[in-house]
Parts: structure tokens; sequence; C-alpha cells
């Protein structure tokens, strides 16, 4: 089916660039729009990126062929970095940029103050997957989000439909396991965070499964983790009937080979959707796909959850085209039957099963065919010996039944890179040209590029005179005029209307060609206007007054996973106790069992919101808790416009949790302002950055988590399903989450508990608990008064005892370093240091 209300105008498909190549290759091979870094400020600092000195070049570069920037800036932004941002964001203002992709909202309260017309798009950063996290950007202007990856085709649809708003959807690249913006591991493990574009992928590391404390045997399953690469070039028409209106396609780490490669299979695939010809890729696209990058091919969630599809789990880095299996090794070659065609000059590798041992691989040197050396290409199901170099392999190190890969083709890169290496324009633009005049005046010439509307009028210099021999024809002109060669134009309409026979000599016509193309250039790669006002990024900070008072007023709270904790914490002297249990059905006891001993009690949210799971949110008002404990922009919108809906009804008080990424002044402001009544900052901040956000914030407004397990991966995929059960979801699983308990023992030997919520996503724990105690007397002069403890899967008994001691450290009887070190965890809040602070 074809829908007809889509235009092949509507659809853009968007490109990454880690440089200038790779900027070439994406606009050469059809690129609507392309998006890149700036300096450090974005997600992917390990790309080259290019400098705001380079912006205004970059942008006429795309602008002088049609193409839109823009600029990534979706990392968190930390307090001593705002007037970093404030200069980088006017940059962009002053180049004309297409658009700021952007996760921090404080970063957005920060560009509606420079700006309220300059156009931000919400980051997939922002964890965006439902109709109602889109409504909560919409007040902040944000005209188009990037939805989270974990959504599927019919919850893409539903959000385009009740939320109307542009959305840009991921189709090919590689995948995050975890939720984007919900990933703390690699900021955990090795100090560079994920939401600061320093991700170390920690995903793609091997575990072992512990299942109840024993390690399951998993044979060459080691990489439980690391997903598949996203290819969605079979679901092109799907996705674009379901109203996606951006392809973005990941890589801005990737070769200007992968861009040209993938941004032109894309194309085509979209052109005969509108065309409309056979959609399918053919077997041969599908490979050269494969060949400049993949771990293997998967629709991801956009089919829906199929955890047995996601993750295969035996090797984590890009393996390109699988060619067959080894069946024979002979004297200097091996055996194999080919499932994809192979000839001299590929690179291959040989694959025991086993990544982490060096492997065997190099160039074929030769092919023979029943004995004879073949010079072409051997086709796919085709018997072969592949002769190596004799210096590149060992065969010895090869056995019957190892997989061959091709993992280069020089001809296909040579291809590739002849798209964008050329000096010729990439593209040409049509142009209609208008032509009057009449003797003693100068001929007038109106020139339209078709692609933009825009018109320019270029005159002559002498005046037409009376023709003597060869006056001034439609033709005559269509050939002078049109003489556009080497540009980025040519004439495709030209009508002419001359009174009398008349001429002008052709110097003066190639002269006005040149000037009216010249014209056409400026016009072109003017960029557009932004109101633009001067700020002062510190002007909406916090008046700081502290008093003894605040210290003497110091809260606790307690966070329980379990009911037993719920039971611990009730016999302490804490008086504010959040359930966070896996299963929504546990919730009632909790609320009993509090409310017995006459405190307060907070339900959660889950940390993700998918379409149509609102009924969880009514659950927990129905239960009418002292408060909840908010986890996501959906949750928030969703609360918020219930207050406003039913102004008689008693509300929870509103807590906004760590995973809504609050790491600045302005984020606390904009959550305050939006209804929350306190904030947690984001476990992204170290103690540095913590302090100076708490030099500028609401104080009284904020609750630190002073104690926890920090929640590392957040994700969709579930590991009891993919390897404690035959089924594919939930629905066919047999929940073996609610028989067992699951955790991942990294290479060091510690084994990382992992949690399932309401929703089946799982959460992977550091195995190591955090103690920010060392800080306490500093905050509690800063005038922060509540302070939480979350608990993982500690006794009863345990949890009497760490309240105990931190009640003990808040009243100054025992200092901060005695609370770690009696508790043997690690002593730092939230992470460890920032890479951008030294």
């Amino acid at each position: 089916m074809h829908n007809r209300h889509i235009q092949r105008t509507d659809i853009e498909l968007l490109a990454p660039a880690g440089d200038w190549d790779c900027l070439k290759a994406a606009v050469a091979n059809g690129a609507n729009a392309v998006f890149f870094g700036v300096d450090k400020f974005n997600a992917r600092v390990r790309a080259q990126n290019f400098t705001a000195e380079e912006l205004p070049e970059v942008m006429a570069f795309l602008h002088g062929y049609g193409v839109k920037g823009f600029v990534t800036f979706n990392i968190l932004v930390f307090e001593n970095e705002l007037e970093n941002a404030k200069r980088l964001v006017e940059a962009c203002i002053e180049a004309g940029v297409d658009a700021l992709i952007v996760q921090d909202l404080g970063l957005v309260k920060l560009i509606r103050e420079i700006s309220p017309d300059f156009p931000i798009h919400g980051s997939t950063q922002m964890t965006i997957t439902s109709p109602e996290a889109v409504e909560f950007t919409k007040p902040f202007g944000i005209e188009r989000v990037v939805l989270g990856r974990e959504n599927n085709i019919r919850h893409i649809k539903q959000i385009g439909d009740e939320a109307k708003l542009p959305m840009e959807v991921f189709v090919h690249g590689a995948l995050c396991v975890s939720y984007s913006g919900q990933c703390l591991t690699s900021e955990m493990w090795g100090g560079r965070s994920a939401n600061r574009g320093e991700c170390a992928q920690a995903c793609r590391l091997p575990y072992d499964l512990m299942v109840d404390g024993v390690q399951k045997p998993m044979g060459d399953v080691t990489y439980l983790l690391s997903p598949k690469d996203l290819a969605a070039l079979e679901m092109v028409p799907e996705l674009i009937e379901s109203g996606v209106t951006s392809f973005k396609i990941e890589g801005r780490l990737k070769t200007p080979e992968y861009v040209a490669n993938v941004v032109s299979k894309y194309r085509k695939a979209i052109d005969r959707y509108f065309d409309g010809q056979d959609d399918r890729p053919t077997i041969e696209e599908m490979r050269e796909l494969q060949q400049s990058f993949s771990r293997g091919f998967t629709y991801g969630f956009l089919k829906g959850t199929n955890h047995k599809q996601l993750v295969e789990g035996t090797f984590p880095k890009s393996r390109g085209v699988f060619l067959g299996y080894v069946k024979e090794i002979r004297k200097d070659a091996v055996m194999c039957l080919l499932e994809a065609p192979l000839k001299r000059g590929d690179g291959i590798v040989f694959d025991a099963g086993d990544p982490t041992q060096p492997e065997e691989g190099g160039r074929v040197y030769d092919l023979r065919q029943q004995g004879q050396k073949t010079e072409g290409e051997v086709e796919a199901a085709e018997w072969v010996e592949i002769v190596m170099g004799r210096k590149d392999v060992d065969l010895d190190k090869i056995h019957v039944g190892d997989r061959i890969w091709k993992t280069n083709d020089p001809q296909l890169d040579k291809r590739l890179r002849a798209s964008y290496e050329h000096e010729k324009p990439y593209r040409t633009f049509p142009l209609f040209v208008s032509v009057s005049g009449e003797v003693d005046q100068p001929l007038q010439t109106w020139w339209t590029d078709l692609e933009t509307g825009m018109t320019i009028q270029v005159q002559s210099e002498s005046p037409l005179q009376q023709a003597e021999k060869r006056p001034l024809t439609e033709e005559l002109l269509r050939e002078q005029l049109g003489r556009t060669g080497g540009t980025r134009y040519y004439i495709e309409m030209l009508e002419a209307s001359l009174t009398g026979e008349v001429m002008l000599p052709i110097r003066e016509l190639n002269q006005l060609r040149r000037q009216a193309i010249d014209q056409l250039e400026i016009e072109r790669v003017t960029p557009p206007a932004y109101i633009h006002r001067s700020v002062d990024v510190y002007e909406d900070a916090a008046e700081k007054s502290t008093t003894q008072a605040a210290v003497q007023q110091s809260e606790l709270t307690v966070l329980c996973r379990t009911l037993e904790q719920v039971e611990a914490a009730v016999a302490t002297s804490v008086d504010f106790i959040y359930a966070d249990f896996e299963f929504i059905k546990q919730f009632p006891a909790a609320v009993e069992c509090v409310r017995r001993a006459g405190k307060k009690i907070a339900l959660v949210t889950s940390r993700i919101h998918m379409p149509g799971e609102t009924g969880y949110f009514n659950n927990i008002l129905r239960l009418k808790p002292d408060a909840v404990l908010v986890r996501n922009t959906g949750a928030l919108y969703y609360l918020m416009r219930r207050r406003l809906e039913h102004p008689g009804e008693e509300m929870p008080q509103l807590i906004g949790d760590f995973s809504l990424n609050v790491s600045n002044h302005k984020a606390v402001n904009l959550f305050l302002e939006s209804g929350l009544d306190y904030v947690t900052p984001s476990y992204d901040l170290n103690i540095q950055q913590m302090m100076d956000l708490l030099e500028r914030s609401r104080n009284d407004r904020l609750e630190i988590v002073i104690h926890q397990h920090l929640p590392m991966f957040h994700t969709e995929h579930c590991v009891y399903c993919t390897f404690l059960s035959e089924g594919t979801d939930y629905t066919n699983c047999g929940r073996p989450c609610e028989a067992h308990r699951v955790s991942l023992q990294d290479r060091i030997g510690m084994s990382h508990p992992v949690r399932v919520d309401e929703g089946c996503r799982n959460t992977v724990y550091n195995a190591i608990e955090q103690s920010g105690a060392e800080y306490l007397q500093q905050f509690q002069q800063l005038g922060v008064n509540r302070y939480r403890i979350e608990f993982l899967e500690e006794s009863g008994d345990k949890v009497k005892e760490v309240v105990d001691l931190y009640e003990r450290a808040m009243r100054g009887d025992i200092t901060g370093t005695h609370v770690w070190r009696s508790l043997k965890a690690t002593n730092q809040l939230g992470v460890t240091r920032g890479q951008l602070v030294k």
C-alpha cells in the first residue's frame, strides 16, 4: 500500500559525519541532512568532530547543496560549563545551523533564553518513548524528537498520531543495549560517561551468567549484552507509512566509505518507494551493507521485542559478510562452499568462536575451482579453494568448521570513494530563466532556483542594439546562458520575449550568466536569521544563605526493594519510605505496613514509559501514596495533567529521580517549574560538579542519594528471557524472573545483580555500593536537607545497621569516613570523575 499523503520531500534521510570526508560522502550519496558534533560538547567525543570556527564553512557547504546541518549537543552540561555551552549555542545561531540536537533540558532552557525561534530537536538521549514524553517537550518549542530505539513500529505510529510532532527514528547502525540517556556503566567503571559522549562500550565485554549464585554454562555465548547491528533497509516502506519523517543513520565514528554505502542504499530504498517500484532491497545491497560494518543484522525492536534475535552473544565486533564454513584444509588452501561471492584481494578472517583470542586472516591471494585458478569473482553456492598470502595465515591454526567472514572488499571501497572524491559538484539544481528586452534598453533576466523558489534579477551592462546579421533568439540565449557546466546549476526552462531583432555581444551574455550564478550561490548559502539575545547564564541562580537551622532539619529517606526492607525501615526513626518493587502487586502490602506505623510512603514509577502504559500511574494513584518518585518525563506530564484536570483531588507530592538527568541549576529550575516538589541530581555528577550545582540551586528542594548500588544498564533486553527460557517475550517466557536471581559476572569476578521491572525491563546494578557519607557535612552546610539511602538485596538487619550509621553521621556523632569504611562501600558519590573538567 502506498500512503498518498506523504510526498518524497516530506522524508528526510539523515546521515552521520565525523569529519569532512564523511560530510562529502553523505551529500554525494543523497542525504537530505547531516548531523555532526562540534568540539567536545557531543555524544561522540572520540570522533574528530568539527570546531566552532569551521561552522560557517560547514553550513555554507551543506546549504549550497540544499542539505540541512544539525549539530549534536546531546550530552549533559555541568554547572561550570554553562558559559562555554552558551558560546557554542551562539556560534550555531550565527552560522545558521538548522537545529541543535539536545539531551539536557537545562540546556533547552538556556537556548530558549538566548533565542525563542532557534530550532531544537530532542535527542534519543532524552529517553522519549511515549506520547506523554513528547507532550512534555512542547512548551519548550522542541520541534522534533528522536525516539528511543526500543519503540516498535506500532508505538511509532501511535506516538505520531497522538503527539503530532515529526519523528526521527534510527534505522541503521550500532545499537546500545541500554536505553540512551540511562546508561551509567561506562562512567561507573572507567570514569567515561555515556551521557558525556565517552561511552567505553561495557556492553561489548564478555560476562558469565550467574543464576542463583551458580555459573550457568553458556558454551561460546559470552557477549550477553552485545546487540547485533540495526539494519531496517527492508522496512523502509513500513516506516514511511507509520509516520517516520526522518531516517537516521548511526555512525559518527565510522569511515566515509561506510557513510557513502549506507546513505546510498537508504536513498535508493526511499526513492523506490515513491517511484512505486519493488520496495525490497537486493541480496547484493544487503551484502554490501554488511561489508561496511556489521555485527550481524537485526531489526532491533522495530518489529517488536524478540529477545532471541537481538543478541547472539558470540562476538562483539564487526564481522562483515558471512562466506561459509571451512570444509577441508589442503596443503596451501582451505575448501569452502560459498554463501556470498569472493574474489582475489578481498580480506577475510577465520572465526574459531573465541574473539578474545587472535584470529587468522588476511587477503585472498588466489582462488581455485576444480584445481584450476580462476581470475574473476566466484559466485555464492559454488565450491572454491581459498589460497591465502604465504605469510598471512597459519593453516595449522585453522579448523574444519570455522566460520569464514569477508571483512573487506577493496573494489567496493574504491567504488564508494569514487562517489565523493571528485571535484565535480555532487548535485545540480534546475533553473527557470526569463528574458526580455528591446533596442536601446539593457537585456533583463530573471533566474529562479526551482528548488528554493528564490529569484534574482540581472541586467546587461550595455543596451541592446539593432541586429544586423545574427539577432538574439531563444535558442541562442539557451545555448549561451546554459553554459553552466562545473557549477551547481542547469537551465531547465528558458522563455524570452524580445521586441524586434536585437543583439548583444557574446562576452556580455557570458558575464551576465556568471553574475547570475554567483548571486544564486550567495542566496543559497546565506544563513537563516534567528533571534539572538544576550544572556547571563547565572541570572536565574538561587541566592545563597546558609544557616545552622538547615543542618538541624536534615531528613533521611529510605528506598526499599523488598517488603522485608520496608518492615525494617519502619522500625527505624526514618519517616519517609519509598517502595520500589519489581511487581506492582506487592505495593499494597508496603503501603499498609508504612501507614500502620504512621509514616509516609512514596511509590515509584518505572524508569521507562511506553505508549499505552499509563494504567501503571493510575494503579499508583489509587493506592493514595504520600508521594510519587517520578523517573521519566512521560510520567511527570501525565501526573501534572491529572493535577490540572482534577484541582479538587488530593495529589501526592512529586519527586523527580536521578533518571531525569538533572546536572545544572537550569534543569533544576525547569523541573521545579514543571511541577516537581523535589529534584534528585543526576548520578553523572562527581563531587566537584555536585558542589558547583549546589552553589547555584534551590537546595531546599533537592534530595541527594547518599548511598546506593549504582543502576548501570537499563535495558529492554531481558537477560532472564533470553538465556533462561525458550520463549521470546513476556507472553511465553514462563517468568523465570519470579523464581530465580540472575547476575552478570565480569572479568574481575564481580557479580552485578540483574533486576526486572513491571515492564520486563532489566536493570544491572553495580556489585559494590557507593557512599557519599564523607560529603554530608558540606551538603548540610549548603542547605540540602533531604538525603536518600537506596537498598537492593540487603536483609532487614542490614537496613537497620546502615540507617543507624547515616543517622549518627548526620548528627555529627561519627565521621563520613567511619560510615563508608564500616560498610566496605566505595567512597564516592554518583560517579568517579568527569573527563571535561581536567
